[in-house]
């Protein structure tokens, strides 16, 4: 094992022992190096690759933390990861958010408030029966990712908000060029909404089913 990874580890163990919490302060560099047996710039280079996805927090003039480790900070690395995908990968990733977007989607429709529906459907209306893709494109991530942040599950909702960046140009395109693609779009949000308001699971997990698979049938012939 390579030096470093060698320091990562045992930081890593620390905190998943309880050793170090999150909010806890490390100690001392020249202390931490001695207790864990490591040269000091092995630590260095550790500290600042766990920094880097967000286990570590460096705080110039005070000293290094252990951050919240909340879900959505954590799988920021994923979102960063997931900007380098292929064209080609679009697909893969479209497949897995079609296996947790709908469920995200029938757990919310025990939780979401009925006022959070009302703005939703405001928001729709004001589109407009005709709206710009783009504009129609922000919307749908907008109204998907209020929908899946109502669900309770921190880690789902941050898996699925860093999986929407390569699927958003494959909406765009499919708008420009997939006939009644927005017309289509708009009934789908509205037949989510209508089974959420009506606290009905498994119809919101069936039409959320229905929305992301029209999007990956349409790639699917068009690559």
């Amino acid at each position: 094992m390579a030096v470093t990874d060698e320091a990562i580890e045992k930081i890593k163990e620390m905190i998943v022992s309880g050793a170090l919490r999150p909010g806890d302060r490390l100690p001392k560099e020249s202390e931490l190096a001695a207790d864990l047996g490591l040269s000091r710039n092995s630590l260095r280079e550790a500290v600042r690759a766990l920094s880097l996805i967000r286990v570590l927090d460096v705080r110039q003039g005070d000293g290094t933390y252990v951050t919240s480790l909340d879900p959505q900070l954590l799988l920021e690395a994923l979102s960063f990861a997931v900007d380098f995908h292929r064209d080609d990968t679009v697909l893969e990733f479209l497949a897995v958010r079609r296996i947790l977007e709908p469920a995200a989607t029938a757990m919310a429709a025990g939780r979401i408030h009925p006022a959070e529906l009302d703005d939703l459907e405001r928001q729709l209306d004001a589109l407009g029966p005709h709206p710009p893709v783009e504009g129609l494109v922000a919307c749908d991530l907008e109204f998907h990712r209020r929908i899946v942040a109502t669900a309770g599950n921190s880690v789902l909702c941050s898996l699925l908000d860093g999986l929407s960046g390569p699927t958003n140009r494959a909406r765009v395109w499919r708008g420009l060029t997939q006939k009644d693609a927005v017309s289509r779009t708009l009934t789908e949000h509205r037949a989510i909404l209508g089974a959420l308001r009506d606290r009905d699971a498994e119809a919101a997990r069936a039409w959320a089913t229905v929305h992301i698979a029209g999007v990956e049938q349409w790639l699917r012939s068009a690559l």
